[in-house]
Parts: C-alpha cells; sequence; structure tokens
C-alpha cells in the first residue's frame, strides 16, 4: 500500500494556492436596505383617486336630498323614464346597477365611495313624491274664469339681450334696419303675457326684467377658468369666457333665483328659434319656420358621466317633472300651433341629444341648462325662426294692436300671438 502523506500534502497546498488566488479578487460590495422613498418623488406616491368629473361651474351634488325620494317610484316607472326619456344610449350602466328592489348609483370617481342606493316602491310600501310644486292632478279646482288661480309661475325670457346680444350670438341685422336681438324679444313677450296670466289669476314673476345680466359674474371675472379649460389663442379665449359667462354662469345665477327665491310651480322659458345665418352682418333668411317644445331629458352619454348632471338627471326623475311637464307641455303645444300656423320642426336623424316625446311631435326631451336645474316642471318654448323670410317681415313691424297686412296677409303683432297663445294653451290646461 502506498504512503498517502504525499498526495494529501499535494492537495492542501492547491487549496492553499486556490485560497490566496481568491483574496486578491476585488471583494463585492455588502448589500445595501433598499433606498427610502423621495417624498417629493411622484413615482413613489399612491396615485390619489380620480377627482370626480363635473360640468364647469358646477358643486359637488348632495347625494343624501335624493333620501326623500325613497320608496316614491317602483322599478318599472323608474326604468322606463330613464331609458325611455332621460338617457339616449346604455351609458347609463357604467353608474347605474338596476336590480329588483333598488339602484345602485355610483356617485364619485373615488372607488372607495359608497354608491347611493334608491329603494323601490312596492304595493305595500309606497310613500308620495316629495316636491316643492303643485301638479295638475293635486291643485284645488281653481274658481270659474280663473283657470290659474292657485299657481305660481315664473317666466324666465330667454337671454339677455341689449349691450349683451352681441356676445351672445342672438344678434343680426340687415342694413339699416332694426338690429334682431333674441334678448330683448323674449322680455318684450314676457311684459306682455305677465298681465295675460294675472288676469286668469296666476301669481306671476319675472326671472328678468331687463337687458341686465342675472349673474354678477362678467366674461373678465372667467378669464382664468376659460385658460385652464383650453389651449387655443386669446381669441379663442376670449370667446369661451364669453360663452361660460352667457351660457353658464348666467343660467345657474337664474336657476338659484328661481330654486331659492322664486319657488314657483311652473317655468315659462321663452326663447325665438333660429336657423344658421352665417354672417350677423349679412345674414342668410330663410323660406321656412317652424315649432317645438323643449322638456327636460335625452342626456348624452358624456352627460351622464359627469356626476352633477347625473345627480340632477335623478332629481328630476324622481320628482316626476318629465310627467307634468309632457302633460302641462301637449296642451300649449296644440293651442299654440292652431293660433299661430307654426309648422311642427323636425329635429335631423342621427342626432344623439334629442327624443321625441311620444304625447306630441311638437314636444322634444333635450338636456339643457335651464330645464336641468330650475328644480320644477320647465316649458321651453322654440316657436317662430327669427332669420325665417316670413317672421322677419313680422319682427321688423315691431308691436303693435289689432292687425296688419304683412307679405299679404292680415296678421297681429308677432309678440302679441307669442303672449296670447301660450296664455291660452295655459288657460285650456288647468281649466279642464
Amino acid at each position: 500500500m502506498r504512503n498517502p502523506a504525499p498526495i494529501i500534502a499535494t492537495l492542501c497546498l492547491g487549496l492553499l494556492v486556490v485560497f490566496l488566488l481568491l483574496r486578491t479578487e476585488t471583494p463585492k460590495p455588502e448589500p445595501t436596505q433598499p433606498p427610502v422613498p423621495d417624498p417629493e418623488s411622484t413615482s413613489e406616491k399612491p396615485v390619489p383617486p380620480k377627482p370626480t368629473a363635473l360640468s364647469l361651474l358646477s358643486e359637488n351634488p348632495v347625494w343624501t336630498t335624493l333620501e326623500a325620494y325613497q320608496s316614491s317610484i317602483s322599478r318599472s316607472d323608474f326604468e322606463k323614464l330613464l331609458t325611455e326619456i332621460f338617457t339616449t344610449d346604455d351609458t347609463w350602466r357604467e353608474f347605474i346597477l338596476i336590480r329588483d328592489d333598488l339602484a345602485e348609483i355610483i356617485t364619485s370617481s373615488d372607488p372607495a365611495e359608497p354608491p347611493f342606493v334608491l329603494h323601490f316602491a312596492t304595493p305595500e310600501n309606497t310613500r308620495p313624491t316629495p316636491r316643492l310644486w303643485k301638479d295638475t292632478a293635486t291643485r284645488p279646482i281653481p274658481p270659474e274664469g280663473q283657470p290659474l288661480a292657485n299657481l305660481h309661475i315664473a317666466i324666465d325670457p330667454g337671454h339677455i339681450g341689449g349691450e349683451w346680444a352681441k356676445i351672445e350670438e342672438r344678434w343680426f341685422q340687415i342694413g339699416e334696419e332694426k338690429p334682431v336681438t333674441e334678448g330683448d324679444m323674449t322680455l318684450s313677450v314676457a311684459k306682455l303675457l305677465k298681465p295675460l296670466l294675472e288676469e286668469l289669476g296666476a301669481t306671476v314673476t319675472l326671472v328678468r326684467s331687463i337687458a341686465v345680466p342675472v349673474t354678477p359674474l362678467r366674461p373678465e371675472n372667467l378669464a382664468s377658468l376659460a385658460a385652464e379649460s383650453a389651449t387655443d389663442d386669446a381669441a379663442s379665449l376670449r370667446k369661451f369666457a364669453e360663452r361660460l359667462f352667457y351660457r353658464t354662469a348666467e343660467i345657474r345665477a337664474r336657476a338659484e333665483l328661481v330654486n331659492e327665491t322664486i319657488k314657483p310651480d311652473l317655468v315659462l322659458c321663452l326663447h325665438f328659434n333660429a336657423e344658421a345665418w352665417g354672417d350677423p352682418n349679412n345674414p342668410t333668411l330663410i323660406p321656412r319656420t317652424h315649432f317645438h317644445i323643449l322638456l327636460n331629458g335625452a342626456y348624452t352619454p358624456d352627460e351622464v358621466r359627469f356626476a352633477d348632471q347625473r345627480f340632477a338627471l335623478l332629481k328630476k326623475l324622481l320628482q316626476r317633472t318629465h310627467e307634468e311637464e309632457a302633460l302641462v307641455g301637449k296642451t300649449i303645444a296644440e293651442t299654440f300651433a292652431e293660433i299661430s300656423g307654426l309648422p311642427a320642426y323636425t329635429y335631423p336623424p342621427g342626432g344623439n341629444n334629442v327624443r321625441p316625446v311620444p304625447s306630441s311631435p311638437l314636444l322634444y326631451a333635450r338636456n339643457l341648462l335651464a330645464n336641468r336645474l330650475y328644480d320644477c316642471p320647465v316649458v321651453f318654448m322654440e316657436p317662430y325662426v327669427m332669420n325665417s323670410i316670413h317672421d322677419y317681415a313680422r319682427i321688423q313691424a315691431g308691436d303693435y294692436e289689432g292687425l296688419r297686412k304683412i307679405n299679404g296677409k292680415q296678421l297681429p303683432s308677432i309678440f302679441r300671438e307669442y303672449a296670447d297663445a301660450l296664455a291660452k294653451g295655459l288657460a285650456k290646461h288647468y281649466a279642464r
């Protein structure tokens, strides 16, 4: 047997050489602790919830105010109104889950925020619909000759007029003839309509009585908001600030006045219709005229996604304003069309912001700021066409008593015809 000592010695020597070689290598750094997050680093911050989408100049809705409507509407009525009047497609399904006995409504973009739960009425538990306005069905029978007794009507003359007419884009002029300014025209009708309704027994309040804005804001007050919402040139920003003033701030101020001070049973929003006239200093006149009435409804997909508009939709639906608007509007529309001879307006096919109301070809549902924000039924009038050849001649004739020959016909003042036809429509409805 061979002596193992030399073999062992050789192995030990080899291991020693390997050990020494390894010691000459650059040592690896010691492992360090994970880096401490920089408190100013956005990449290390938790992502905050997406802010709730709101319309311009609106505030977060107080969803708890809808608690008053618990068990006041059946599931079938709720779903029918939601799908056939108040929306134009199925976008509402992203925010409203309808179950057999309740609906869950998303109120915020924050997923941690609980939904608002609306319980439907049942045969065993049906509560009356709470409202601050008097509807046709529950109004006391009026005395003879006073069909509008115990009814408070607010008249809202559309637009502002006066020095604001050009900014509002409700102004045009042909040569040296009188400018056509819708805000001044609606105010003329309002002042003729008010005593007619009062003679029929109504309490009447004008939302405005002069060509001055209701809102204290002016376009310059909204310049910073316009800059945050648009990135165009200075002229475009100025135009956007002006539109925020007359389309948004002004209507919101009127809504506050209507809801907090006037508190009417019905609002009549007076407007004149128009079609595209192009250059306001050289406008296009057209051969047709027409008439329709707008009721609240037809919220578009984008509008349903705004929390404030979704809240308003549900509040209108639960107040059952549509039923009252359709009931009053139908009689007004039929009477107005008969007296004025105006044909029904038909919206072009393919639009996603309007729905016809089945009860009358003269009624459409559309979501406008005024008929959305006013906390009562709203009849939004759109008769005549300001740049119609026929109606333009009547507008130029101004207001007068009796009849005058215009375009070969003996006609009353267009302003008096408007006021008279509307008053007679209201009288006919409430006298029933």
